[in-house]
């Protein structure tokens, strides 16, 4: 998905990429249609395995919030490839379907934020606020900061987005 947009991914894509035949794409799933929305089921909860990956790896809140929301500039090594999240993303925001899973996915990953801004909260790393707004304002930055990254090209989209998120926690900070 990260480099083909909708209108080039068919179900040969697919196959070709997983080994199977297009007729059993068919079989087991009926559409490509319903192969996506197959797809966007199976993100619920990603967020979470992902979370446990960082905690195991930093003992911080804070730092592993900074790692969740880093990881997102892995959908976009390239312009190209955001471009291409783009073009989904109008799928997710159109198709009845697409959409509901994509609203829980992002509710899930803003509450996963929340969560570990609280943490940060309790262990001094951050000053108390309204962490459910801030993980909002975070969610913002990530996304957006995707597509301004795009747009200017500067550096890779992970050192943008480090450079946006510092701008903002940094007002949170204890000192």
């Amino acid at each position: 998905m990260q480099r083909t947009g909708p209108a080039k991914f068919t179900l040969a894509l697919v196959a070709k990429e997983s080994g199977l035949s297009p007729a059993t794409l068919v079989q087991r799933f009926g559409s490509k249609q319903k192969l996506l929305h197959a797809l966007a089921r199976r993100g619920s909860g990603l967020g979470s395995h992902i979370v446990a990956q960082f905690r195991s790896q930093h003992d911080s809140p804070l730092r592993v919030a900074r790692e969740f929301l880093l990881c997102f500039a892995e959908m976009a090594s390239t312009p190209k490839e955001m471009a291409n999240h783009l073009a989904w993303l109008q799928m997710d925001l159109t198709d009845p379907v697409m959409h509901r899973h994509f609203l829980e996915l992002t509710q899930e990953n803003q509450g996963i934020v929340a969560e570990l801004l609280d943490e940060a909260v309790a262990a001094g790393e951050l000053v108390p606020n309204d962490t459910q707004a801030l993980a909002r304002v975070l969610n913002a930055l990530v996304t957006g900061g995707l597509f301004a990254w795009a747009t200017f090209r500067h550096g890779t989209a992970r050192a943008w987005l480090e450079q946006d998120l510092e701008l903002v926690l940094g007002a949170y900070l204890v000192r």
